[in-house]
């Protein structure tokens, strides 16, 4: 997605739509749980999910390192 022009717009959008959702945080951390770097997912853009992964521990992602470093 761009920053600028119509992705501001077309992100602004969707974000709309998430508010609405009845599932907004299942997606959220659906998306967080196996990496999905682009699109709105569950209310939050790229930008902000990597800075969730970044702050946040998440249980799937911690677990699929542990599995790697044994």
């Amino acid at each position: 997605m761009g920053t600028t022009g119509p992705a501001v717009r077309d992100v602004a959008a969707a974000k709309k739509v998430c508010a609405r959702c009845p599932v907004s945080a299942e997606c959220l951390e659906f998306a967080l749980g196996c990496g999905r770097t682009s699109g709105v997912w569950g209310g939050t853009c790229e930008e902000e999910r990597v800075a969730l992964l970044r702050t946040t521990e998440h249980p799937i992602r911690d677990d699929a390192a542990r599995s790697t470093t044994v």
